[in-house]
């Protein structure tokens, strides 16, 4: 009995020294800003470092070079091309949505993608190669990162179009980004 009443005082105790350290005044000296007893808000900013989730809007700006990409390739050819993807957005570009992403699907994933187009520029597939970003972009930070591509099953002149995308989510063209794009020839 002695032994429980001990223990729940100790509890009592640390409880009441916990809320108390939560709202207590600062230390003198120390001056924490107007939005340190304010509620946290729950920004895109904040939401996409702890808890995975959509880009804002303004995070989808992406300066995409191709490498020394192929003029020509054979029918149905696999061919693994380098790209270089710049940050140019001031938003931080965590590569799994977030800080930690444990989700099975890749949602919110972040990603090199590229899509073929006819010669008149009309959609040929929007479901070809697709490769993770290497690493965590801040802002103006670029990396490069090797995309395998498959040519078209029929031969001809062809439009490869590279884009960055956000898995399940949307491309980054789709939000004002720009491609970057390069003819190919495909040949038998």
């Amino acid at each position: 009995m002695r032994i429980n009443r001990i223990f729940w005082g100790a509890i009592v105790a640390l409880l009441s020294l916990s809320f108390a350290c939560q709202t207590a005044a600062p230390p003198p000296g120390v001056h924490p800003g107007p939005a340190a007893n304010a509620p946290r808000q729950q920004n895109n900013a904040a939401q996409s470092q702890d808890t995975p989730a959509p880009l804002p809007d303004k995070a989808f700006k992406a300066e995409i070079t191709l490498v020394d990409p192929p003029a020509k390739l054979r029918v149905g050819q696999k061919e693994t091309i380098q790209v270089k993807v710049r940050n140019a957005s001031e938003v931080m570009w965590w590569s799994r949505g977030a800080r930690l992403n444990t989700r099975p699907d890749n949602k919110f994933f972040l990603a090199v993608g590229n899509r073929w187009l006819k010669a008149d520029g009309s959609l040929l597939t929007n479901m070809d190669g697709r490769y993770g970003l290497p690493k965590d972009l801040a802002a103006g930070d670029e990396a490069q990162v090797s995309l395998q591509v498959t040519a078209p099953k029929e031969p001809g002149e062809y439009t490869l179009e590279v884009d960055m995308l956000q898995e399940q989510v949307a491309w980054f063209s789709e939000k004002g980004s720009q491609t970057a794009r390069t003819k190919i020839t495909v040949v038998k």
